[in-house]
């Protein structure tokens, strides 16, 4: 049963990346006049096809890894002139190759586009359904051995805002960020906000050769030498009607500052104030909309575990609307592709090791987790998966789309096409490249379960 679930799982996981990927070519080839012979899920054989009513066979094929968009060009007809006698004078006209260049690069730059909207798509329903959970970086201890190149240092209960001028919101970003600096030498720069002081400020931390080893890329803070903590801000997310919060008249948003004589910093604190409280009536002090205000609260009470515990009637993390989730959906894609090149870059360069490409096999597994784990962190997968796929795609190698858009490019500068033995050679090339990186990610994959 758990080997069908991981079957099951990758070949959903593929089949919507690679069916939205070609349908982003086939589309546009469409809209642009262009014959499209054959719109095909996977490589090789095909077992199953259908025509359509423009002559387009959609097909499935034996391998599936991978489709592909068959377009007439006038190369092909060149080479098999049998097939312009299944062709109507208006398709005989408009190949691919005889479009101008601009709609060529649409259809070929139409495959990632494709995938970089999916990912909008799935981040903005993650996060149109899910709580804003408020998360901040919070610093638990520092390592004595770490470098300053200013005079302040870590202290305990820091809360980063960001590193190098790049906030840091969620539980992923410190590490992904900081592995963006893999190789580096110079400062490093945190801002952070700290008990006691109003405004934020700077720690700078000297580092050279900044995760050297694959080992030290796998827990980038650890390396660093800082243990941190994610914790969730002390903002009221839903409050649940007739309870001790919403009598009081606190409201969703609502910041709480201070129970009692005692600071809060995150939610814990809410929880562990309101806990020691049962049956009591407590001053919170609280920030709304930017003002402070104080709200008596009678704290409710239930039993637990044979004791009396103090209950508010609160969820932290607070709701999105539709607009907020689309802004968050396009920075994540954004922000994560950005990522995802600069970690290819890493890699060429020797900075990160390429025991994190991952290939079928790799990919089958992290499928067959994510759908047991669940349909969000499944989706949260196929949204990544996409990202990668687009960017991947956009990489100027040969038979990619973005070799492709490279060879348009210079045709542009040219004015004319390269010759067409030196096109050859350099889709010759290319294949071999993607060949030789998908043998190395199985082998990576491989290697893994020895």
């Amino acid at each position: 049963m758990t080997y069908l679930i991981y079957i099951l799982a990758f070949a959903v996981l593929l089949g919507v990346l690679v069916t939205i990927h070609e349908f982003g070519h086939f589309i546009v080839a469409r809209m642009c006049k262009v014959h499209v012979q054959r719109f095909s899920i996977g490589m090789g054989p095909v077992f199953y096809k259908k025509l359509d009513k423009h002559g387009t066979e959609f097909a499935l094929s034996a391998i599936p890894l991978g489709g592909y968009v068959s377009m007439i060009t006038n190369k092909l007809i060149e080479l098999e002139p049998e097939i312009s006698n299944q062709l109507t004078e208006e398709q005989l006209k408009n190949t691919f190759d005889s479009k101008p260049k601009w709609q060529r690069a649409s259809i070929m730059f139409a495959g990632p586009l494709a995938n970089f909207l999916l990912s909008i798509f799935i981040f903005t329903a993650i996060f149109l359904n899910t709580a804003d959970p408020k998360i901040v970086p919070v610093v638990n201890s520092a390592s004595q051995q770490i470098t300053y190149s200013s005079n302040e240092s870590f202290k305990i209960n820091d809360q980063i805002l960001s590193i190098n001028n790049t906030s840091v919101k969620e539980a992923k970003d410190v590490n992904l960020e900081l592995l963006t600096y893999a190789g580096y030498t110079g400062d490093l720069s945190f801002e952070v906000i700290r008990d006691g002081l109003q405004n934020p400020t700077n720690v700078l931390v000297k580092v050279s050769n900044f995760l050297p080893t694959s080992e030290s890329q796998s827990n980038p803070t650890e390396y660093l030498g800082v243990d941190i903590s994610y914790l969730m801000q002390p903002i009221i997310g839903k409050v649940i009607p007739g309870g001790s919060a919403d009598n009081a008249g606190i409201k969703s948003n609502d910041r709480i500052l201070k129970i009692g004589d005692t600071n809060i910093n995150f939610a814990s604190d809410i929880q562990k104030q309101v806990s020691e409280n049962p049956n009591n009536n407590v001053e919170f002090k609280i920030e709304r909309d930017g003002k402070i205000i104080y709200l008596p609260v009678d704290i409710g009470s239930q039993s637990r575990e044979d004791k009396i515990v103090g209950m508010l009637g609160v969820s932290f993390g607070t709701s999105r609307g539709l607009y907020q989730s689309l802004l968050k959906g396009v920075y994540e894609t954004y922000n994560l592709s950005v990522k995802t090149l600069q970690f290819i870059g890493k890699m060429i360069s020797g900075n990160m090791g390429t025991e994190n490409l991952s290939g079928p096999i790799g990919i089958a597994q992290m499928a067959g987790d994510t759908a047991q784990a669940g349909f969000i962190p499944f989706m949260y997968l196929m949204a990544l998966l996409s990202i990668s796929l687009a960017v991947l795609n956009l990489l100027p190698i040969p038979v990619l789309d973005g070799g492709q858009l490279t060879l348009l490019g210079i045709e542009a500068i040219r004015g004319k096409p390269l010759p067409e033995k030196a096109e050859n050679i350099i889709y010759t090339g290319g294949a071999a490249i993607v060949v030789m990186l998908m043998v190395f990610a199985i082998f990576n994959d491989i290697s893994r379960f020895l």
